[in-house]
């Protein structure tokens, strides 16, 4: 309050001008703005001011007292007074309170016995930074004011950074310290490699780098570093495999980064470290485990290669053995029904009529089982193709065998589809013998073959739906398994392995197959096959 009354008088008192007794102001303000002391020699206040009023530094000149004699422009603003306010005032009474309470009392000190005192000081209500540097000029002192605010500005932004980086330093999960580039002296270590090394940080500062690196490492390293460092104006990012030792002497295979930095002032190196020590054993197992992986792998490989040379020749063995048996079979009966059949009463010749059927039946079972067996074994070729001439020639074959059917067929003019015809032709006739099966006891029977879109982007499915017997949909995951039956023999004759070798083909392509019924009144069935590209036929 005191310091606010100050100020209101000496506003009130540059407000009012006094005369003498000739009438004249005695009082008077230079053209150029500076206050003029008539006690000041005329020639020397212009002397002094007229060029100074030009700088951008506030000059305040004061007398042995530190009374305010004269101020140029710059000053009066910087100290936020009017021009006729601080004639003749104490110094420490036109700055703001806070400022003459902590800088008055050093400064009259510092002043008695010194040239020179600058301090910078905050004006916290208009947030500006003013340095204050005063100075002995006869007959008293000058004072000069400088707006520093953007240096402080700079000075603070430059200080969070370093503090940023230290804590960004000290925070860093990995191993970090760094040393001086000329003394090699270590300069500063985070906490991690405190733990790291086992080193207490006052001794970790007191060692040179060359003590962490065991059988002269260090040495190769800060060679690499300065050749690095004359080659280009700023040394690149170092990583390496090195030894590091450890408090207790233990060494450690550990990946080095180095890199020059300016810390503090001094041109150093920043190393960080991951220690491989736990990678490089499990490196090491990994290595040997796959190692051992691959020698049983290729053993495992050697006895597959045998193992289906094996089963090609026996299910070669088998079949050529049963076919012929069964061929043999076969003509023997057809030979007695044909020259005995007088001499066979009706019971005989129903026995006869069974064997022949059995050996057909027999054969029919060896075909598909080796049909099953060697699919895995063919390689796909992929082509583009017609299913409707496919389907046709299957449907013609299936009359020859039964030419008193009357089925309706139902397809579109032509149905392409990318796959391995061979195989595809194998499934389709599975399934269409399947349909022709099912549907023989309708006496309106028919047969639809169609493709759709499938749920992937590119599928294509081909669908094979008939009236017919349909199937019990609680059972359906069996359908697709070899020898699982859910119709009689006697009903509809089989052996269980047509929709098994149409899943297997499915497989073989990359795709699905499902069926759906309806009321076990006829029967879907769906093949999902993904289309990729192939070569025209």
């Amino acid at each position: 309050m005191r310091r606010f009354l100050n100020k209101l008088r000496l506003n009130l008192r540059g407000g009012t001008t006094r005369r003498g007794a000739e009438g004249e102001t005695s009082r008077q303000e230079s053209q150029n703005g500076v206050l003029q002391d008539e006690d000041l020699p005329a020639a020397l206040t212009a002397q002094i001011w007229g060029p100074l009023d030009l700088t951008n530094d506030g000059i305040v000149l004061l007398d042995p007292s530190w009374k305010i004699m004269a101020a140029n422009a710059r000053a009066l603003a910087l100290l936020q007074c009017p021009l006729v306010s601080v004639r003749g005032c104490d110094f420490w009474e036109a700055v703001a309170e806070e400022i003459a309470e902590q800088y008055q009392s050093p400064t009259c000190r510092a002043m008695s016995s010194l040239t020179r005192r600058t301090f910078v000081a905050n004006h916290e209500f208009e947030d500006r930074w003013i340095e204050y540097t005063f100075s002995r000029y006869p007959p008293g002192y000058v004072v000069n004011l400088r707006d520093v605010a953007a240096t402080q500005r700079m000075r603070r932004l430059l200080e969070d950074n370093v503090r940023y980086n230290q804590l960004i330093f000290e925070a860093n999960p990995n191993a970090m310290w760094i040393f001086d580039s000329d003394s090699l002296q270590i300069l500063s270590v985070n906490q991690a490699a405190v733990e790291f090394y086992g080193i207490a940080r006052k001794k970790f500062l007191a060692l040179q780098m060359g003590a962490l690196f065991p059988d002269g490492e260090g040495a190769e390293l800060l060679s690499s570093l300065y050749s690095a460092a004359k080659a280009r104006s700023e040394a690149p990012l170092d990583l390496r495999l090195c030894k590091q030792q450890k408090m207790d002497g233990e060494l450690v295979l550990v990946e080095l980064a180095c890199g020059q930095v300016n810390w503090n002032g001094h041109q150093s190196v920043l190393v960080s470290l991951a220690d491989l020590t736990q990678r490089h054993l499990a490196d090491s197992t990994l290595r040997r485990a796959n190692t051992a992986l691959e020698e049983t792998l290729a053993l495992r490989q050697s006895e597959l290669q045998n193992a289906n040379r094996d089963l090609a020749a026996f299910t070669q063995a088998v079949t050529s053995d049963l076919q012929d048996s069964l061929h043999v079979a076969n003509g023997f009966a057809a030979k007695l029904a044909e020259k005995y059949s007088a001499l066979l009463d009706q019971q005989g010749q129903h026995y006869v009529s069974r064997i022949q059927a059995s050996t057909r039946q027999l054969a029919t079972l060896v075909d598909d089982l080796r049909t099953l067996a060697q699919l895995s074994q063919q390689a796909g070729n992929l082509e583009k193709f017609d299913l409707v001439p496919v389907c046709r020639s299957i449907f013609a074959d299936l009359r020859r065998q039964d030419p008193y059917r009357v089925v309706a067929i139902e397809m579109e003019t032509t149905l392409p589809l990318v796959g391995d015809k061979r195989l595809l032709i194998t499934a389709l006739g599975c399934l269409l013998g399947n349909a022709w099966k099912f549907t023989s006891k309708k006496s309106e029977a028919w047969i639809k073959v169609g493709l759709q879109s499938g749920d992937s982007p590119g599928d294509l499915i081909v669908v094979v739906s008939d009236n017919g017997a349909g199937f019990d949909a609680t059972y359906s995951s069996k359908l697709f398994k070899a020898f699982q039956r859910l119709h009689s023999s006697a009903d509809f004759p089989g052996n269980g392995l047509g929709l098994a070798i149409v899943k297997r083909v499915a497989e073989r392509h990359g795709g699905t197959v499902w069926a759906e019924t309806t009321d076990q009144a006829g029967a879907s069935f769906f093949m999902a096959l993904p289309q990729v590209a192939a070569r025209d036929p």
